[in-house]
């Protein structure tokens, strides 16, 4: 059997070239992974634009929801509450939660009656500290600020849906969320 005429340049011209001309494709690279990135455009310092309890009122004691409500969206992780001049400081939970809204952050408090109270909201740090706080979602930090009311000497807030209800809330914004609850150990 002969082979065709059109076949014996290709085989000559591969005898000549050698095996390098039949390796024209490139081994395959692998993808170089790349952490994702977020761009946040340019946004303004998140300002408080309500409290409660507003500041200087005179509330109720016992249970408070603290609430602290902000003009955008914030981190849900970044929050700063402390003591605040001219006033006590109310006993409090230690972390607050951001509701659905992403603008209000609560906290559930303690306070006796006849008592001042003041919070600092995202005190500037002292030297060699961290800066932290209350942060928007770009991380553009709040401005520091001051919150100071009174408790009247009356009668106490004793249950929770009261407390919320005084700090107008809807049962849906919890101060606390609930842990999950373990499965019970089989022996």
């Amino acid at each position: 059997m002969r082979a065709p005429l059109f076949a014996l340049p290709l085989l000559a011209l591969t005898l000549v070239a050698g095996p390098g001309l039949a390796q024209t494709a490139k081994p395959r690279e692998e993808p170089t992974p790349v952490s994702p990135v977020t761009v946040m455009p340019p946004t303004q310092k998140p300002k408080v634009t309500a409290t409660w309890p507003a500041a200087g009122e005179a509330v109720a004691p016992g249970v408070l929801v603290l609430k602290v409500v902000f003009d955008q969206q914030m981190a849900p992780r970044d929050f700063s509450y402390g003591p605040g001049a001219g006033g006590e400081t109310p006993e409090c939970l230690k972390t607050p939660r951001l509701l659905n809204d992403a603008r209000t952050f609560v906290l559930l408090c303690r306070t006796l009656p006849g008592k001042t109270y003041a919070v600092s909201l995202n005190k500037a740090p002292s030297a060699g500290a961290a800066a932290g706080g209350f942060a928007n979602l770009a991380e553009n930090r709040a401005e520091p600020s001051e919150l100071s009311f009174t408790t009247l000497a009356s009668d106490p807030v004793t249950k929770l849906r009261d407390a919320i209800k005084a700090a107008g809330l809807g049962d849906i914004d919890m101060p606390v969320e609930e842990a999950p609850r373990l499965a019970a150990a089989k022996p």
